[in-house]
């Protein structure tokens, strides 16, 4: 049986949430999650009451209040973010070509701006659709970071050679 004390909790409206995930990685005890498309704390005993998930919230969904609860566990915090790791980078919809996928670059074979066309590719991960990609993807960790607009690696021939190589890529 779970003893539940008096302490501060955050809470989620639904009504407010659109689902959005800027809240989880605000969460350092990985209390929040988006399920069916909404914010949901997981666990009450996961969530510390600090309330760092706040200012991120555009939609001000989320709010601290003083009510009964799990009491906060701090071994179950450490249990579940190490689980966390563990999981695999899978999207929850199944869809092969969106499976977070990691990949060995190849050295660039040409360095003449003439010879785009014989040029290996410089990407080094999969999916790169900013919307695709789960913050808790691998390859993010301490990544140099390239954000580009859609269009750019058709419209700028040289997008491989510039910018790709020793960097991770998100389009939006």
């Amino acid at each position: 049986m779970t003893t539940k004390v008096l302490r501060k909790v955050i809470r989620i409206d639904e009504d407010k949430c659109n689902g959005c995930g800027d809240c989880v990685p605000a969460c350092a005890e990985g209390a929040i999650q988006i399920i069916g498309g909404k914010a949901k704390l997981i666990s009450e005993r996961y969530c510390d009451g600090l309330g760092a998930c706040l200012g991120e919230c555009p939609q001000g969904a989320i709010t601290v209040e003083e009510r009964e609860a799990e009491e906060f566990n701090e071994e179950a915090v450490e249990h579940h973010m190490q689980e966390m790791e563990l999981a695999t980078d899978e999207l929850p919809c199944g869809c092969p070509s969106a499976a977070v996928t990691q990949f060995e670059r190849h050295a660039a074979t040409s360095t003449s701006p003439t010879d785009i066309a014989c040029e290996q590719s410089m990407l080094g991960h999969w999916p790169v659709q900013l919307t695709l990609v789960p913050p808790t993807a691998t390859f993010l960790n301490g990544a140099d970071l390239v954000l580009a607009a859609d269009c750019v690696p058709f419209a700028y021939a040289g997008f491989h050679r510039d910018f790709l190589q020793d960097h991770a890529l998100l389009v939006a």
